[in-house]
């Protein structure tokens, strides 16, 4: 039976419709991951979402169309992991200004809301769903697309550039600089590995899962290397 039947109720259409995309947006990320845009072709995306070749035209405009929805999917679902917590922290960076009435940050503050923000990340580097979206944006971190530019410019770029604005306040600098900027990008490493490097973490560590405990460690790392940019924000830690 065809994935695009004939004169379905409009209701029954919308939801196959919306199912068959997201089959196929899950099957191209995982393809695409492990095969590249070249070596990927619309038979083993098909088939690997279950569809008929006619699907990929019909629902993307071609494989071109389908690898920057992948992009487009990716950079959503990680806005929505980390999205409400960056939405917090730009709007109380927003909200420092004296002439309305607003309190400028303290080192403690931006400590607080840089370490919540990498926590989270750390728990979506951590869970089993983004392991194909890594492989796909490694993938273009070698070899950069137009699928890079869009995650860059709707995800990764506006993170860095909040986080930024955190450890400039606890370092004292202007975020723009770059000292600020590796600095950060530094600080974002130390989460990113959680899932690029994953295997290697678990072999050095010698964990086999990730649980509260090894969790707790992982928050603490955070704290005390973010404890060490500015001596103004407690760790909370114990030596």
């Amino acid at each position: 039976m065809s994935d695009i039947g004939p004169n379905p109720s409009p209701s029954r259409a919308g939801a196959r419709g919306e199912d068959m995309r997201n089959r196929l947006l899950d099957a191209a990320i995982d393809v695409f991951s492990r095969h590249g845009f070249e070596g990927a072709s619309t038979r083993m995306l098909a088939r690997a979402a279950g569809a008929n070749l006619q699907a990929i035209p019909y629902y993307f405009g071609g494989k071109e169309g389908l690898y920057l929805a992948a992009a487009d999917y990716i950079a959503g679902r990680i806005r929505g992991h980390v999205g409400p917590v960056a939405g917090r922290v730009r709007a109380r960076l927003a909200a420092q200004d004296p002439a309305l009435g607003g309190t400028p940050l303290d080192a403690a503050e931006a400590g607080a809301l840089l370490a919540e923000m990498l926590r989270t990340a750390a728990r979506l580097m951590l869970s089993p769903e983004s392991a194909h979206w890594a492989r796909f944006i490694v993938s273009e971190q070698m070899e950069p697309t137009e699928a890079f530019e869009r995650i860059y410019a709707n995800v990764m770029s506006p993170l860095l550039e909040t986080a930024r604005s955190l450890v400039g306040v606890l370092m004292g600098e202007d975020p723009s600089s770059e000292t600020v900027r590796l600095r950060t990008l530094a600080l974002l490493g130390q989460v990113l590995v959680l899932r690029v490097a994953h295997a290697a973490v678990m072999r050095q560590l010698g964990w086999q899962e990730v649980g509260p405990r090894e969790f707790a460690l992982i928050d603490a790392m955070i704290q005390r290397s973010i404890g060490a940019i500015g001596a103004g924000y407690d760790d909370g830690v114990s030596p």
